[in-house]
């Protein structure tokens, strides 16, 4: 399920279809224990209604002022906030922390067109990675998307780290498409795995063709599917924001997933098993065609080394491994 927090531009975009003004405020520097990362964003109707965050709370309040200025005037505006200012201490923002969020009203003034919303939900719609630039200096904006645009390297490199930046006077605010992970095998470690990895911000498909593994009654809320497991990644869809897991410790059911997701871009590929249970299924995937460069992309033993021995403690390892490829690029197997 894909988090709240996440579906801004479309909470953005449903306000402003409804009639209502809509402004969107982005973190888009921080100093010190700043309370939220650079990129987070906060959608502020015209009637006060809010999506998001800026600071965990500590400045919504003035944000929110600004917002519904903004959208009287037309006029975007950056802010400052820190505890060095009386007026920024007195909403709360603390811990040395310091701020400096652009709000933009949307279809007015000087503020984005919603034209330009608009395009941006349809992108992340269709899951393609995109860079919202906006150069504060003269407020032009555009979304980059491809090697055609001149900003194309600094926002593919932003993409890739998945952090907002900026590129000389420009501004990248970076939205990639939901994290997504497969679990391959509806067993014990799933069910432990399964809500950490949503929790975590991933949406998450459980993939086993056995109708008393993958049930509702195993896996409240969260999407099943009981086809074969490369047909099931098939219409999951597999790239670069996909990890796949395969737990079933069963060749005619972890073979026809891993053989899927190393044909892919998939930035995380684990699966459970022994050293010995792993030889055999690298025998088998030569035997296949698959070149050692191809093979080695997998983990396996499944998870970070942390001596887990209970279903929890395997689902806590896998989940720090999948983060840490994640979250630390230069780990991960090509």
């Amino acid at each position: 399920m894909t988090a709240e927090h996440d579906q801004i531009p479309e909470a953005a975009l449903a306000w402003a279809e409804a009639g209502k003004g809509v402004a969107l405020a982005t973190v888009v520097e921080t100093w010190g224990s700043a309370p939220r990362p650079r990129g987070s964003q906060l959608a502020i109707s015209s009637e006060a209604e809010m999506a998001g965050s800026v600071s965990g709370g500590c400045v919504e309040g003035a944000v929110v002022a600004e917002a519904l200025d903004a959208l009287a005037d037309g006029k975007p505006r950056m802010l400052d906030y820190g505890v060095s200012d009386d007026a920024a201490f007195a909403v709360g923002l603390a811990c040395g922390g310091r701020i400096r969020v652009m709000v933009e009203p949307v279809g007015v003034g000087q503020g984005p067109d919603r034209a330009l919303l608009s395009e941006l939900v349809a992108t992340r719609a269709a899951r393609q990675p995109v860079v919202y630039a906006v150069r504060p200096g003269d407020w032009a904006r555009r979304l980059v998307s491809g090697p055609d645009d001149p900003l194309w390297p600094e926002a593919e490199a932003a993409l890739f780290a998945d952090r907002a930046d900026f590129a000389g006077d420009w501004f990248l605010g970076t939205h990639n498409p939901p994290l997504r992970m497969a679990v391959v095998g509806a067993v014990h470690i799933a069910q432990a795995l399964v809500p950490m990895a949503e929790v975590a911000g991933y949406d998450v498909t459980v993939i086993d063709p056995r109708d008393a593994f993958a049930s509702e009654a195993r896996f409240p809320g969260t999407p099943l599917s009981h086809e074969w497991p490369d047909e099931a990644l098939a219409e999951v869809g597999l790239d670069s924001r996909v990890a796949v897991v395969t737990l079933t410790h069963d060749p005619k059911l972890d073979d026809p997933a891993i053989e899927a997701a190393l044909a892919a871009p998939v930035f995380y590929l684990g699966c459970l098993g022994s050293s010995r249970t792993h030889a055999k299924r690298v025998e088998r995937l030569r035997a296949k065609g698959f070149a050692d460069a191809q093979i080695a992309r997998i983990h396996a033993p499944i998870g970070a080394d942390i001596g887990a021995k209970s279903p929890a403690e395997i689902a806590i390892s896998i989940l720090a491994q999948v983060t840490e490829r994640l979250r630390r690029p230069e780990t991960r197997r090509r």
